[in-house]
């Protein structure tokens, strides 16, 4: 049996990760895959990454770009989910802001540098036409936190995946403003270098493997009624999100890896456009 550790979100995206191994699919094929949920969320992932903590990171498409950029040893072995990701942008329900450009000046909660919440804000920033240099962060590690500094007013708004803070709106802890789509594939399934070296077998396998689920995930019996059960989603919410949701099987093309990399570099968060085989792995 080959232990291999992966993480990832505790977001339902990731259900089939776990469908997966509690019908032991892996274990069937000779691999002990091990889970570990990480709500700090992409920052964290791929220091993790590129510390070797972990094998595998179900990871934030722009995040993985960076941080490989910046030396992390690591590459993509395929898209995970391929449908942009939907990024609410919140304020404390409190608050006097009622339009985005209201907040132009204020400073955005992020759960660390790198991380999906850091780098969407200068997307959202570019978008909105605003001096992304002039953007401002408080850290905040995860969502409870997040929660914490927009009530305390420690900072004014926080951009996180629409359906997992929908609850928080609901209740009455948020107000979403708006919606910032990422502009290309949003989960990617990475690998560390040492691992693509010593168990390319292996890694086949698991692609082979959740592949297998995620091809089928949406035809399953009451899949909605399950998320919603496991995820404290509304089932209406979880029903929209799926029809708006692909996973996906193939490598990420490199039309859309240039897009990821230009889009950072028109930023200020790379210093340059790297080829192709920086990023992408070769695992057949």
């Amino acid at each position: 049996m080959k232990t291999i550790k992966i993480i990832g979100v505790p977001e339902h995206f990731n259900l089939p990760w776990h469908m997966a191994i509690d019908d032991g699919a892996f274990e069937d094929r000779g691999i002990d895959l091990i889970w570990e949920d990480i709500p700090e969320g992409t920052g964290r992932m791929a220091k993790m990454l590129a510390s070797g903590e972990t094998d595998l990171a179900i990871i934030l498409t722009e995040g993985l770009v960076k941080s490989i950029t910046e030396g992390n040893q690591s590459k993509i072995l395929q898209i995970y989910v391929n449908s942009p990701l939907l990024w609410g942008i919140h304020v404390a329900a409190k608050s006097p802001f009622q339009s985005i450009e209201e907040l132009r000046n204020e400073k955005a909660a992020i759960s660390r540098f790198g991380s999906g919440s850091h780098l969407m804000a200068f997307v959202n920033a570019r978008r909105n036409k605003w001096n992304a240099q002039t953007l401002k962060f408080e850290i905040v590690n995860n969502l409870d936190n997040a929660v914490k500094a927009l009530t305390e007013n420690d900072a004014q708004y926080f951009m996180w995946e629409h359906f997992t803070t929908k609850p928080l709106v609901d209740s009455g802890v948020f107000r979403r403003l708006g919606d910032c789509p990422t502009p290309w594939p949003c989960f990617v399934i990475a690998a560390t270098d040492k691992i693509l070296s010593t168990e390319p077998k292996i890694l086949n396998h698991i692609l082979e493997i959740i592949n297998t689920y995620t091809l089928e995930f949406k035809q399953i019996p009451s899949i909605d009624r399950t998320l919603s059960n496991n995820y404290g989603q509304k089932l209406e919410d979880i029903k929209e999100w799926l029809q708006n949701t692909e996973w996906a099987q193939e490598q990420l093309v490199e039309g859309e890896l240039l897009k990821v990399q230009e889009e950072l570099y028109e930023l200020g968060l790379i210093d340059e456009i790297k080829p192709a085989s920086h990023f992408l792995a070769k695992t057949n």
